[in-house]
């Protein structure tokens, strides 16, 4: 894999997934490959059905199809449309959420705001518009999602005042200008406070709003349950706490457990189609944080479908 790209949690995927030999896997989210390798490898004759929607990955898809004929496919589709798709069944589903290295780290995809390039930040540039377009043109309730809710801002009105404002000057379509746009938002003294840019909140919820990517995972979990065969393990990496509470809660209602401390729903109307295999979500051991920085916020979670009764 690509110097750059680094499977995170890779070890404990593994474990949770146990591939076995002539096992079938199913990987939504491709990014750099690191963890379809990783299946194709840990069994023989393991087969893996990859999914992503950024073009730029059937490119880095090739080796694993030179390498491993007839075992491995990557079909260029979001995994929010899985739901679509006629695959069989799978004895494990892996979601690694969120933007892979490659994205992050080519600055014409506008993803970060390191180097100067366009806003852009689709996971799919041939589809939707790009970030700047959406920030002309949102309403001021979408960008307070975006900014508030998605991105967990908490100087949001300052930030979602100053975005309107800016409607039409050339802050808005390049990451560094808007950037320093939001920053200038923020007080001064949060912001030498701050131990990340005072941008990284807002650029978050921004592009999770762009790519749609709470919507797409809302519907994507269900099918990927869906498509598991009895005793298979689905699992998720997630980045992002709105992620992690949307995983958590489907994967306990599937459970038969309560979905958070609001549900009063008597046991007895509740139906068990899983065992969980995590009890609180697995984090990446220091040792990794310290290999790969972007692996800090990772969480992982697991459950088994259970057979049919």
């Amino acid at each position: 894999m690509h110097a750059g790209h680094q499977p995170v949690l890779l070890h404990e995927v593994l474990e949770f997934l146990a591939p076995r030999a002539g096992g079938r896997y199913l990987d939504a989210t491709f990014g750099g490959g690191g963890h379809a390798r990783a299946l194709l490898e840990a069994a023989p004759d393991t087969r893996v059905v990859a999914l992503d929607r950024d073009p730029a990955a059937q490119a880095r898809a090739t080796v694993l199809r030179v390498e491993f004929p007839g075992r491995f496919a990557l079909i260029d589709r979001d995994f929010g449309r899985l739901g679509d798709l006629a695959l069989g069944a799978f004895d494990g589903v892996l979601f690694d959420l969120g933007v892979s290295s490659f994205q992050l780290d080519d600055p014409a995809r506008g993803f970060s705001f390191r180097l100067d390039a366009p806003a852009d930040m689709r996971m799919d540039p041939r589809s939707g518009v790009p970030a700047w377009q959406w920030l002309e043109t949102a309403t001021t309730d979408m960008l307070v999602r975006a900014i508030r809710d998605l991105g967990e801002e908490p100087h949001w009105r300052r930030i979602v005042r100053a975005l309107e404002a800016a409607r039409g000057a050339p802050a808005l379509r390049r990451t560094a200008g808007l950037a320093a746009l939001i920053a200038d938002a923020v007080p001064a003294r949060d912001r030498r406070a701050a131990r990340i840019h005072p941008a990284t909140r807002s650029f978050q919820g921004i592009r999770i709003a762009v790519n749609d990517e709470l919507g797409a995972l809302e519907r994507t979990l269900p099918a990927a349950f869906a498509a598991l065969a009895p005793g298979g393990t689905l699992a998720v990496v997630s980045f992002h706490s709105l992620e992690d509470r949307l995983v958590k809660r489907c994967f306990r209602r599937w459970c038969g457990q309560p979905e958070s401390a609001a549900d009063a729903t008597p046991q007895q109307l509740r139906t068990r189609l899983a065992e969980p295999l995590t009890g609180r979500p697995v984090t990446p051991r220091e040792a990794e944080v310290a290999a790969n920085p972007r692996s800090r916020s990772a969480k992982l979670r697991a459950i088994r479908k259970l057979p049919a009764p």
